[in-house]
This record gives structure tokens, C-alpha cells and sequence, in this order.
């Protein structure tokens, strides 16, 4: 997990692009409480989570970002499990299926790795970066921000990227839609969309409630801005 030297990681990484910002630059209970109304079907205590270690990487010295994006990798692939929001405007702006690694389960994914070759999806904090056009097509790289749990994403070739097996057809005919190797792919048909909105240094978090995770992660327990401001 990132320790006292995770500022020096951030900015080793080219992340640290702004003055510290208070957690109350984010919302806080209030951005918690006006998401809540725009996305009532995202677990509460899953926002709460993303919003507290938002708040955390803002503390940290990050810029803040105009949109957020979660993703609740303990609801089964069939369900739409990804949101994005915009900050500023307090808006959902999409809520969609979103695949997991291969290595990460069936429908429902209780595996995470940050370690290359796994295909396993990763957890944490990232924040995404630039775009490009590879061998999926218009695609988005992130970097993950929490040491040992996903800064390997770059390394992993861990991207957003559209997706044919990402189609509610494949729930109909097996339960679920298709695996990626890692990558938190989308429908074909929303993938541009999403790579737009979510490029150039957006926040997404990504959920699963490993205890380990949770009882050590510096930026879900961070005397500033963490749950508690949030209560």
C-alpha cells in the first residue's frame, strides 16, 4: 500500500499535477449525498468509499478531477456495474456493463491481481490518462495509485476498451457477458463515449470489499478527507 512516500510515487509517476486541495473541494457529504439521488442503484457505502479516497488523493496533492468514475466489482458481471459522473454538473452520465478478467471469476469476480500475465482484474484508486487506438480500438490507459494493489495497470496493459462480448445477448444465452484479460472493458457501442469522457486525468475507483484492502489502503483510511469526514 502507498506509505509516507506515496506523494513521491505520484509524482515519479508524473501524477502530482496540483497543490494540495482540502477534501472539502470534493463535496464531501454533500457530493455523497447529491450522487446518491442521481445513481440510487450504486451502493451507498460503495460511493462513500470512492468519494473518501478521492478526497484522500486530492489531500495527497493530485488536481482535482471533473469526473469520477466506480466501478462495483461485487455485483456479477450480468448487472450494470459501472457508473461515471460528472462533479461539477453532480450528474450521472452513464451506467453500464463492465467486464472483469478471465482470471477474476465467472459472473461474479473474487479475484484481483496486480501482477502481469494473472488476467485478473485489479481494485483501488487509478487515474486515467490518454487516449490512443490499439489492437481493441479507441482505448483509454490508466495508471493505478496504490502501490502493490494496481500500479502495475500501465505495465499490464490494463486499459478501458470496447468489447464484443460485452453484450447483454451473452447474458441471455450463459449468465453472464464475456471476460476480458484484465481490462475493465464496455459495449462496442458506448466505448468511445466512455474513453472521452473519462480521459486526461479522471478518478476511477474501482470496488471489491478485500479485507485486506480495506484495513490497509492509505488512501480508504487517511485521517483527511477518509470516511469519517463523510459520516
Amino acid at each position: 500500500m502507498l506509505g509516507r512516500a506515496s506523494c513521491v510515487f505520484v509524482i515519479a509517476a508524473g501524477l502530482c499535477l496540483g497543490a494540495s486541495l482540502p477534501a472539502a473541494a470534493a463535496g464531501g457529504t454533500e457530493l455523497v449525498r447529491a450522487l446518491t439521488a442521481v445513481a440510487p442503484t450504486l451502493d451507498r457505502t460503495v460511493l462513500r468509499r470512492a468519494v473518501a479516497a478521492m478526497n484522500c488523493a486530492l489531500d495527497r496533492g493530485l488536481e482535482r478531477a471533473e469526473r469520477l468514475a466506480i466501478i462495483d466489482f461485487s455485483l456479477p458481471s450480468s448487472e450494470q456495474r459501472l457508473w461515471i459522473f460528472d462533479l461539477s454538473q453532480r450528474e450521472l452520465l452513464l451506467n453500464e456493463l463492465v467486464a472483469h478478467g478471465q482470471g477474476s471469476g465467472q459472473n461474479v469476480a473474487s479475484r484481483f491481481s496486480n501482477v502481469s500475465g494473472s488476467h485478473q482484474s485489479s481494485i483501488g484508486l487509478f487515474r486515467t490518462s490518454e487516449s490512443y487506438r490499439g489492437r481493441h480500438g479507441y482505448s483509454l490507459r490508466m495508471d493505478g495509485l496504490e502501490a502493490g494493489i494496481n500500479d502495475l495497470a500501465r505495465e499490464r496493459a490494463i486499459v478501458i476498451h470496447g468489447a464484443d462480448y460485452v453484450d447483454p445477448q451473452w447474458i441471455d444465452r450463459q449468465g453472464r457477458i464475456g471476460r476480458s484479460q484484465g481490462c475493465p472493458a464496455v459495449r462496442q457501442e458506448v466505448a468511445s463515449t466512455v474513453v472521452d469522457t473519462l480521459k486526461d486525468g479522471q478518478f476511477l475507483f474501482s470496488w471489491y470489499p478485500d479485507p485486506d484492502w480495506l484495513a490497509n489502503s492509505d488512501f480508504l483510511n487517511c485521517p483527511a478527507g477518509g470516511l469519517a469526514s463523510l459520516d
